[in-house]
């Protein structure tokens, strides 16, 4: 199989590299995580150059790209530690569109590609810990409109979209909606997370919203796959600018007169942590790679690259840490900010506990080979 990327996946790759260096520094990702996180702006920039259309069908005005672009923008994103919310945004929210009311999709996917209005999903709810199926939001109509009832919690960017695709309950099964921002019955309280980026509470009573899609379940866990895979190629280009980081400062750092990286039993523990980042890596190729597979293989695979994300950005996170010292946890350092990111790229689309449950219940008639 080859792994080589094509010439325009490394002219793509170039361009968004190029744009962090000139345009992301990391004083400026400092300076919009204190001032509480708000992001939009930076997520204009990104429209800018073309990024917001890159998953978009060409049909809508996107350019219709796959899997591997995304991968590919993902990990630069990563490496610049960019806390707009592009996969929400531009990866995850186009996906549903696209699969759902073909009149919403001509509505909407163009000025999503075109980056003036951000989408993003708000599926997660108090009680659900990671099940998609489970959703006390309901939906009924009331004179031919579309009304919903409901909380969802933590919607990324969340006082900053535009409109929200919002999982409901309707006729015993999940459906997905679509919630523009400032309707009637709806309200939007935001906060920043821990990551310095912002997230949002939305409540609904008696909301009018746009049916997406009666089929609702489906819909979300390929979201959940589109996601995963997004999160796998952030946190490889995360770990590579904190493993970076940390060699650099093993390197220059000294004690009793002679730098750090001469003790060999620091070496070790940088060996391993490469280790670890190459495993997600590898993880993080094979899930774009499975995006595209039959729904079976595809959830089994994408469970199975988040597993070991977790395994891996846990373990590069706390040893590059460690390594460091105090100097690592004080906010004016990249490296507290990576390590935050990390730490919120865990617990996002399921942690450990629920993927090693999902690979297997996936795995059970394979005797724990990959298929």
């Amino acid at each position: 199989m080859d792994f080589d990327f094509s010439d325009d996946q490394v002219s793509l790759r170039e361009a968004v590299a190029r744009w962090v260096s000139k345009d992301h520094s990391f004083e400026r990702r400092h300076g919009l995580a204190k001032a509480g996180g708000a992001s939009r702006a930076v997520y204009g920039e990104l429209a800018e150059l073309g990024l917001t259309a890159l998953a978009v069908p060409e049909a809508h005005g996107g350019m219709g790209f796959g899997p591997v672009e995304a991968m590919v923008v993902l990990e630069e994103l990563g490496r610049g530690l960019v806390s707009a919310p592009y996969a929400q945004g531009a990866l995850v929210a186009p996906a549903l569109l696209a699969r759902g009311d073909a009149a919403l999709a001509s509505d909407w996917l163009p000025k999503m590609a075109e980056g003036s209005a951000l989408v993003v999903l708000a599926h997660q709810e108090r009680a659900a810990r990671y099940a998609l199926e489970r959703c006390d939001t309901t939906a009924r109509t009331e004179g031919g409109q579309w009304m919903l009832s409901g909380h969802k919690s933590v919607v990324p960017a969340g006082d900053e979209a535009d409109a929200f695709i919002v999982p409901a309950m309707l006729d015993g099964t999940v459906a997905l909606f679509l919630v523009e921002r400032g309707a009637s019955g709806s309200s939007v309280r935001g906060y920043p997370t821990q990551d310095g980026a912002r997230a949002a509470e939305l409540a609904l009573a008696q909301c009018p919203a746009r049916l997406v899609t009666r089929d609702g379940l489906a819909a979300l866990e390929l979201a959940q796959d589109i996601g995963i895979a997004a999160l796998a190629a952030e946190a490889v280009g995360v770990m590579d600018r904190l493993v970076a980081t940390t060699v650099d400062y093993l390197n220059t750092r000294k004690q009793f007169g002679v730098a750090l990286s001469t003790f060999q039993a620091l070496r070790h523990r940088v060996a391993d942590v490469k280790m670890q980042l190459e495993l997600a890596r590898s993880m993080s190729y094979y899930a774009s790679l499975k995006l595209n597979e039959p729904v079976e293989q595809r959830r089994r695979a994408l469970s199975q690259a988040k597993l070991q994300l977790n395994q891996s950005v846990r373990f590069v996170g706390q040893q590059c840490i460690q390594l460091h010292g105090g100097i690592g946890v004080t906010d004016e350092y990249s490296a507290s900010h990576d390590f935050k990111r990390l730490t919120m790229i865990e617990m996002a689309w399921g942690d450990t506990p629920h993927h090693l449950e999902q690979v297997c219940q996936r795995m059970q008639d394979t005797a724990g080979v990959f298929a």
